[in-house]
């Protein structure tokens, strides 16, 4: 269902339901005739469309605008007040069309008449309404962040795991080990500072295993050990040029996709000293740009491209500005996005991540439908109370569905929120610690 149909339904919904409130406390029902009744009816729903869709225009507008989150009662605040003019505002014009466009009054007898109780009513409701859309609105902004976050842990820790995996291939290792053999027999030095850059590429992993964006320059620090690792591996076979410096200190990227990158061009070209394999990172317009030329191998392996889906994905979970590649027939070139904002470090076991987010949505799920029973409850329970009231009090019914309904949710929130969970929380890890399982 589309969002234009749920406004019309969440507008036809609202018109009955004030037609209801407005004539059980204001006119107990009392129509001539249905004609009269059809016609309060279709006021309510004309009252209905034109203040819910005004009110949810503004709604919608608000939520295009991008607001920090420390800036949430500022928000709230211009929603109130902007919806209480908007408010006041139809309803002033609607009693215009109904009173002097279909009853024909004088608009100047109709300004000496108006009074605010006439708008009170109205008012009331479409701030009720508001601040429901409010709390609705934050508690999925809330809970959309937490997905969110969910996914940057699960796509941080699997391109680590991607990272490690490329590190410690096998073939990576078998022709670093051949590379650095040779270099011992034909140049100590060499050997030695080829294995001081494979261990500053090592290291460099490690220490990235908590951080879901890093520095731009101590990336750029990585690429180039990691360069001349590569360079003196193949020697003549790879040229490479990198940025002297970067145009802003604040630019961050994602760690170890410059890594991923390299290992790739590396993987799936020709590498010879006749026609080297030419790598080039530089910026350009706010993406970090590497690029290099286009000689695949002639009997090479299908790629799965796990590493560049996942450095896509994982961009795409925390900007709006996505990787783009670049591929033709001399040239492939992936471009990454330079961001500014830092991401909050969160730390994960990467093996019950998984369960852990089911076991978490489902429990968002119970609690989301605690508090719409919660919700439904307060506002039903009242009604039928007045109800009950207004039509023979001596039968004081309401105390039944008042009284079960409140024993089934009393239930439900306190084993969702007190002592039943707790309490099983600490069963489970007792029997966990028990060595009789």
């Amino acid at each position: 269902m589309n969002r234009f149909l749920k406004n019309v339904l969440l507008a036809c919904a609202i018109g009955i339901a004030t037609s209801l409130l407005g004539n059980f406390f204001y006119s107990d029902f009392n129509f001539e005739s249905y004609n009269e009744l059809f016609y309060h009816l279709g006021i309510n729903q004309l009252y209905s469309f034109v203040l819910t869709f005004s009110n949810l225009a503004f709604f919608y507008g608000l939520n295009r605008i991008k607001w920090k989150d420390r800036n949430w009662p500022f928000r709230v605040v211009i929603g109130i007040i902007g919806s209480v003019t908007i408010s006041l505002s139809g309803l002033f014009f609607l009693r215009v069309f109904t009173k002097v466009y279909l009853k024909e009054v004088l608009f100047e007898t109709f300004m000496q008449d108006e009074q605010w109780r006439y708008y009170s009513f109205g008012l009331w409701i479409s701030l009720t309404i508001v601040i429901v859309f409010h709390v609705f609105y934050y508690y999925y902004k809330y809970q959309d962040k937490k997905v969110t976050e969910s996914q940057i842990v699960a796509k941080t820790e699997t391109a680590k795991y991607e990272s490690l995996k490329n590190q410690l291939d096998p073939h990576f290792l078998f022709n670093s080990l051949n590379v650095l053999t040779s270099l011992i027999e034909e140049n100590p030095i060499k050997a030695g500072e080829f294995t001081t850059g494979l261990s500053k590429v090592y290291r460099y992993v490690l220490e990235q295993k908590d951080k879901n964006l890093i520095p731009l320059e101590e990336e750029l620090k990585f690429a180039k050990s990691y360069m001349q690792l590569l360079k003196m591996r193949f020697e003549d076979g790879i040229e490479y040029s990198l940025p002297e410096r970067i145009s802003n200190p604040d630019y961050k990227v994602v760690p170890l996709s410059l890594q991923l990158l390299l290992e790739n061009a590396v993987k799936h070209n020709i590498i010879s000293s006749k026609i080297p394999l030419q790598i080039k990172i530089y910026e350009q317009d706010s993406f970090l740009v590497i690029e290099n030329n286009n000689r695949p191998k002639a009997s090479l392996e299908k790629s799965t491209k796990v590493g560049l889906e996942n450095i896509k994905q994982r961009y795409a979970l925390i900007t709006k500005k996505l990787v783009e590649v670049i591929s033709d027939s001399e040239v492939f070139q992936v471009k990454l996005p330079l961001l500014t904002k830092e991401i909050k470090i969160m730390q994960t076991d990467y093996i019950n991540q998984s369960e852990k987010y089911l076991r978490a949505k489902k429990r968002v799920d119970a609690l989301k439908g605690f508090y719409y029973g919660l919700a439904s409850y307060c506002v039903v329970i009242p009604f039928l109370a007045i109800l009950n009231y207004r039509t023979d009090w001596s039968l004081q019914w309401f105390w039944y569905p008042m009284l079960g309904w409140g024993l089934g949710l009393s239930i439900k929130g306190i084993r969702l929120l007190g002592f039943n969970n707790t309490w099983e929380q600490k069963k489970v890890q007792q029997f966990m610690d028990s060595d009789q399982f």
